[in-house]
């Protein structure tokens, strides 16, 4: 389907959850945050039915999100049944990697065929500290195992944090010389209770790709490469893997946005930072027709806002990144 500014929207995000086993600086307070009672959650049953109705709105791409997708029971089963569904042409999931060692093979073999991984540092003691626990070396284990497993392509999440993370970059860069993961750099946004951490760590993305091309060299620019999204990609020269940059703040790439998201409570998201949200878990619940709940997804397409500044002029406060789907 086409929105009001020409732009094809036929990708999905779907939070199936909004628990996590992290307690990212960045993403939400050291308390955690308030959970939705487990009855407000969409089961999984209310998920593929909802997918298959996004399906005749002319979704075909849909990426699994959380929270974190992989601390929810049941999801390798729900997953199976998700790519039998016609019009389902590309699915993915995005994981802390925390639970990636024991849980890489069976994602493989239910359908998944790509992942992002999201790793903001090298250093295990700045990763214990910016997750607030975290292991650092369960995600390096679940990232060779991804690789040994053949996903293509594994994806490396590296969140921007100025003051935090800048010993990290060029090490992150040398990693697509070893290994062929594409490495993607993304700058911090403001969202929820992180917006003032957000704000003192924020870098655009050409800071990085500065850094880095003073020291290795002059990127290359890359073709586009699968499911690569917003991401503009380059290459060291010789090396597997690939870099991208996702410059959401200082260069934002909303004329070519193909996506819409869904939180694990049932509500239609038409940009990350639009408070507006479209509930479909009501009158999903109380009998309405696939026909009625397309109609929710063609108004949630048609709100889409034209950019980022006119979204984030649309309301105010909100939910944290988690509460959302990453």
């Amino acid at each position: 389907m086409v929105d009001r500014y020409g732009r094809k929207i036929d990708y999905l995000r779907v939070s199936i959850t909004d628990r996590c086993n992290l307690r990212c600086i960045y993403c939400m307070p050291a308390e955690g945050v308030e959970l939705k009672p487990r009855e407000e959650i969409l089961c999984f049953e209310e998920l593929l039915r909802l997918i298959r109705v996004a399906t005749s709105v002319g979704f075909r791409k849909f990426r699994l999100t959380g929270g974190e997708p992989l601390v929810r029971k049941g999801l390798i089963e729900f997953i199976r049944s998700l790519v039998q569904l016609p019009g389902v042409e590309d699915l993915s999931l995005t994981t802390n990697g925390i639970l990636l060692p024991q849980m890489a093979a069976q994602l493989k073999d239910a359908g998944v065929r790509r992942l992002n991984i999201s790793l903001d540092t090298l250093n295990p003691e700045k990763y214990r500290e910016l997750t607030r626990g975290g292991d650092f070396s369960k995600v390096w284990e679940g990232i060779q195992k991804s690789l040994d497993l053949g996903f293509d392509p594994v994806k490396v999440n590296v969140v921007i944090l100025k003051g935090f993370n800048d010993q990290d970059w060029v090490d992150f860069a040398e990693l697509t010389c070893r290994y062929p993961v594409h490495v993607r750099f993304i700058e911090v946004m403001s969202i929820g209770t992180s917006r003032e951490f957000a704000e003192k760590h924020f870098a655009p993305a050409s800071q990085v790709r500065e850094r880095i091309e003073a020291v290795l060299g002059k990127l290359v620019p890359v073709e586009v490469v699968t499911g690569s999204g917003p991401a503009r990609y380059f290459q060291v020269p010789g090396a597997s893997g690939k870099l991208g940059f996702i410059s959401a703040v200082s260069n934002h790439f909303c004329s070519r946005c193909n996506r819409i998201r869904l939180t694990a409570d049932g509500q239609l998201r038409p940009c990350l930072f639009d408070q507006r949200e479209l509930d479909l878990r009501r009158p999903l619940r109380a009998g309405a027709s696939d026909q009625e709940l397309a109609e929710i997804f063609r108004k949630a397409i048609s709100l889409k806002p034209s950019s980022y500044h006119e979204a984030v002029r649309l309301a105010s406060g909100g939910r944290d990144m988690c509460q959302i789907g990453g």
